[in-house]
């Protein structure tokens, strides 16, 4: 079964057509439910320009080791397989929101 996550992982960030912002999280995590209101800032915000999208690290554990997720939360911008920008630990909306928009307008 665990073949099969990556797999389809891999499948939305190929079928997204934009970027897609993931948060790495967990439900347990302080600073994850801390961020939570601040990406779905950002996200209202996108205006289209790119997709966020969450993966639980205990629901997805093979999919957190392979991109090397060893402290939640981790923020990793995809451009496809393409990893544009990564970030750890709850940031304030003006700073994530500088990154993202940095790594999209440099890709």
């Amino acid at each position: 079964m665990s073949a099969t996550l990556p797999a389809s992982f891999d499948e939305m960030l190929k079928s997204a057509g934009k970027p897609v912002l993931v948060d790495f999280w967990a439900e347990w995590c302080p600073p994850c439910k801390a961020l939570a209101p601040t990406l779905e800032q950002l996200a209202r915000e996108a205006d289209g320009r790119f997709v966020v999208a969450k993966v639980n690290v205990d629901q997805k554990p093979d999919l957190a080791a392979r991109y090397g997720v060893r402290s939640i939360p981790t923020l990793i911008l995809f451009d496809g397989e393409h990893i544009l920008w990564q970030g750890v630990g709850a940031m304030p909306l003006a700073q994530l929101r500088n990154a993202v928009t940095e790594a999209i307008d440099g890709r």
